[in-house]
Order: C-alpha cells, then structure tokens, then sequence
C-alpha cells in the first residue's frame, strides 16, 4: 500500500474532525452533547484566566516599544519560544480530535500525525535562521527587503489577514462548542469571553504576554497528558505491547486498528493535503512571527528544535491516549449510550479518560486545560493579524515608513480591538455551520500565498516584485476559489449536487499555480528595477547566511 493511499485513507477519515475538532462534531453530525455543568473544570479555567491576566498586567509595564509589542524586544530564549511555538500549534481540536480518532479508528491518527510533523524540518533547514536574519517584525520584512514595499507588504497584509480570519473563524466556533461540550455553558458566552480575553492579552501585554500565555498553557498541556498517559498506563504494568493487545482485543475491528483503514482516497488529494500539511506551518503569520522573539538566529534555530520535540511528544501522548481510551472507557458501560457509542461523541475519548483515572477533579484540569489551549491560540493569531495592519499596511504602505512607534502602537491596538469584535461576531454567525474546512483552508493558503513567495525571496535571485506581487495573489484567488467549488463548500454548503473542482484539499493546484505565475511574471520582467532586485540578492543573501547587519535592525 502506497505512503499516499496511506495518507489519503487517513486524511479523509480525520481531517473533519482533527481540523474542526470538538466543531465537527457539534456543528455537523449532532454527535456531540452538552454535558452537566462542570463546577471543577470552570473553577480550574477561572484560575488560569486570573493567572494570565496578572502576566498581561505585568507585560504591559514592560511593553513600551514597538519592538516590545510586536516581537517581547527579542528577549525570549529558544527554550522558551520552542514552548510557545508548541503552545500555538498545539490546538484543543488535536488533542480532542486526533485521540478520538485512534480511539474510533486505530492507526489511522498515527499516520496522520506525521502530516503535522514533517513541516518542522522543513522549517529548521529553511526558514528559522534565514527569517531571524532578514526580518524584524513581520514575515512581510524578508519578503520586501529587496523588493518593492507596497505592492509586496500588501500582499503579505492580505494574504496574513485572510489565513488569520479563516483561523479565528474556526477557533471562536471551536471556543464555543468546546465550552457547551465540557462546561455546560451557553456558546454565545464562551466566544464573547474568548473574544474579551484575547483583546486584553494582546492590547495590553503584546507579545510579551502572548507568549507567556502560550508557554503556560503548553506546559498545562504537556503535562496534563503526561499524568494521564502515567496514571493510565500503570494499570497495564507500564508496557505499551500489553495495552495493544488488550485494545485490539477490545475495539470492534480487533486487529484491523493496528493496520489504515480499508477506507481509500484519491492520491491526488493525499499529496495535496501532504503539501498544505507540510508547506502551511511555514506560512503562518502568527508561527513566522515568533522567529523575531529571539535575539539571534542560533536561538531562532533552538526554537524549531524544542518546539518539534514538545511537538512530536504532544502526538506521542494524544495517540497513547487514543488507544487507552479504548481500552478503559469503551469497555466502560459507564461512558457508553445504549447503542454502544461514547457519551458525548468521539471527542470525548480523552475526557472522559480523564474521569476514569483521576476522578472530577482531574476531569476537570484536562477539561480547562483544552479550553485554554484556545486561548493561546487565538491571541497569536490576533497579534500577527494586528502587526499585519499596523506595521506593514499602516507604517510601510500608508506612511511610507515615516510613522511613529507610538502610531504604530495605537494602530496596532486598534487594529486588535477591531480583530477582536470580527472574531467574535464570526463566530457567533458561524455557529451552526459546517467550519470543518476553515483550518484546512488556512493551512492551504498560507502554503500557497505566503510559503512561495517567502521561500522565493530567500533561495532566488530572479525573483521580481511584478512576479511576487501577481504569482501571490493567483495563489490566493485560486485557492479560495478551489475551495469555494470543491465538495467541502459547494456540495456540502450550497447543497450543489455534483462540485465544480473535484477535491477538498486544493493545495496542489493553488501552489503550483503560485510558484508557476511567480516564474513566468519574474523571468518576463526586463525592468530596471528588476535588474535592480537580482543585484540587491547578493547583499541579502550574505546577511541570511551570516546575519551581518541582523541585530541592528532588530533595534532601530
């Protein structure tokens, strides 16, 4: 059986539940139920809430500077940024969805858990020291260093507002459902609070406190887990082979989860979904943005070090889980319906092994941990949209480089608020659709709009400003309009018979379309600024390399 089967038989099992996670559930099959009101796990939450206020107090009386809100002043190791990389990637539909899916399907959520990994090397390899070297703020610095800067940081604008929208959409939808599911709470609270705390996190702290949020919640996480893997495995002598067995003996397709899914799809959409999967980390605005955090590019490297380790382990955790859950909760009649199914949908899985092993109390630190892990993310996704208006729009497209730092700052805040009051009103008009698609789509226009034109400004000379301002925008068009008319939006949404575009993961097409129009417009410009740009790549490549001239850019 071939990697891509593989990975296509993977893919189209989970990714409308790993992507949405609790959302999927809620929002399209009903499978999900609100639970009885959680006192432990809303106390718990409210603990970590007053304890992230208090650093956003304490960030504010260090956020001074441009530097300080965009990027903590450069002043946070590679330890710490790795843990804060982790915090943002490490979502509460992952750790819901991808355990609920080796717990309904086996070995399906292993496979698909190398998707999310194997952009971090790409990442270490490429882009961490180069990005640290070139930029300063904004991923949208390398891009326009030796390019033009209104054509190229509008681009980058629109581009990071559109990938960071579609994200928000899917977390505030994502925000809400989760706190139906695990704290009885009404949704339009949830994503008003999510909302409210976002905008404090990063008006007030910045950066600063962003990562921070970021750093607890992964440390919640990560540990979190690890007592539940530890307690959990302890009833199998601590031995991995024992739980298998018992787990294929008690899983309904006995051996069959040890083994992907008979299910099979497309190849073609295998490998798109690989490449959104592999090239959209290192599109991400709010990911790229953290690379500036660190004072030089040797922490930059140390960052995508840790960060693929707490990465890679957070799987391990979530996929152990999986397969415990099958055995502890699903030969538990105490978690199951009268038909069999887990209570509360697939989802579930982790929390209710939570309850089996340590009891409410410990159900409900998981249960508040999963809903912090939104928060997190949601705070870096409104930074990096905010930074996109204020630095790139604002001071270098509208003022021309001449604006204030202080300017900046009161557009960079505004631009938070405005963030803010968006997410939350898309979110509570997207309740009750089908959002599944939006991380995927994410994914796949930060692989296509971002990704080549940031990887093109760094490896080729011959890259031009008429060939990355047209080549990006066709990325972006094309992928929207992939999705728009693929079975994920015009079957599924419009209630189309038949789609237009025949696959649900466009990445494929819309990045080769990107790279393609970036080629053809670049070698076809004969301009003398052209010539100018191809001159100017031998000075930016010396200073990606070296990083000569990197840390006084960082600090004027």
């Amino acid at each position: 059986m071939s990697a891509a089967r593989l990975l296509a038989a993977a893919s189209a099992a989970l990714l409308p539940v790993l992507v949405a996670g609790p959302v999927h559930a809620a929002a399209i099959d009903g499978a999900v139920e609100r639970q009885p009101v959680n006192v432990t796990a809303i106390a718990m939450f409210l603990l970590f809430v007053a304890g992230t206020l208090g650093i956003t107090y304490w960030a504010s009386k260090r956020t001074r500077s441009a530097s300080d809100f965009y990027t903590a002043g450069g002043g946070i190791s590679g330890f710490q940024n790795g843990l804060a990389i982790a915090g943002d990637y490490m979502s509460a539909a992952a750790f819901l969805g991808l355990s609920g899916m080796v717990f309904a399907k086996g070995f399906d959520g292993v496979i698909y858990t190398i998707g999310f990994l194997v952009g971090w090397p790409l990442m270490l390899f490429l882009i961490a020291e180069r990005l640290r070297n070139l930029g300063r703020f904004t991923f949208a610095d390398v891009a326009s260093y030796r390019l033009g800067q209104t054509p190229i940081r509008s681009l980058a604008a629109v581009g990071s507002l559109t990938v960071v929208c579609f994200y928000l959409i899917a977390q505030m939808v994502g925000a809400g459902k989760l706190i139906q599911l695990l704290f009885g709470l009404d949704y339009t609270y949830a994503v008003v609070m999510v909302g409210v705390l976002m905008i404090l996190y990063v008006t007030f702290g910045g950066m600063l406190a962003t990562t921070w949020v970021q750093i607890i919640k992964a440390v919640m996480l990560l540990g979190g887990c690890t007592v539940l893997v530890g307690l959990a495995l302890a009833q199998f002598g601590f031995n991995p082979e024992r739980l298998l067995q018992q787990a294929v003996a008690a899983h309904a397709a006995n051996a069959a989860i040890l083994r992907p899914s008979a299910a099979m799809a497309d190849p073609i959409a295998a490998v798109s979904l690989s490449l959104a999967l592999m090239c959209g980390p290192a599109g991400l605005p709010h990911i790229l943005m953290r690379f500036f955090t660190v004072p030089d590019a040797k922490e930059a490297r140390k960052s995508v070090v840790y960060a693929t380790g707490f990465i890679g382990y957070f799987f391990i955790l979530t996929v152990t889980i999986g397969f415990l859950a099958i055995v502890i909760v699903g030969t538990n009649p105490a978690y199951l319906d009268a038909a069999g199914k887990i209570l509360g949908g697939g989802n579930m899985a982790a929390i209710h092994l939570s309850k089996a092993i340590g009891g409410n109390l410990f159900l409900g630190f998981i249960s508040a941990v999963a809903f912090a892990t939104i928060l997190a993310v949601v705070a870096g996704l409104t930074l990096a949209g905010a930074s996109a208006v204020s630095h790139d729009l604002y001071a270098r497209v509208l003022k021309k480089g001449n604006a204030t730092e202080a300017s900046e700052m009161r557009v960079s805040r505004l631009a938070t608020l405005a963030l803010g009051v968006i997410a939350i009103t898309l979110g509570l008009l997207f309740e009750n659709q089908n959002i599944a698609f939006m991380v995927g789509l994410a994914f796949g226009l930060a692989a296509s709009v971002n990704f080549p034109v940031l990887i093109l400004s760094i490896f080729w000379k011959g890259l031009t400003t008429r060939g990355a301002f047209i080549g990006g925008f066709a990325g972006l068009v094309s992928c929207v309009a992939f999705v728009v008319l693929g079975p994920t939006v015009w079957v599924s949404v419009f209630k189309f018979p038949a789609p237009i575009f025949p696959y649900e993961h466009p990445a494929l097409f819309s990045m080769v379309i990107a790279f393609a129009t970036t080629w053809l417009f670049s070698v076809t410009d004969r301009s003398a600024r052209a010539a100018a740009e191809a001159k100017a790549y031998e000075y930016q490549y010396i200073r990606s390399e070296t990083g000569l001239g990197a840390a006084s850019a960082a600090s004027h």
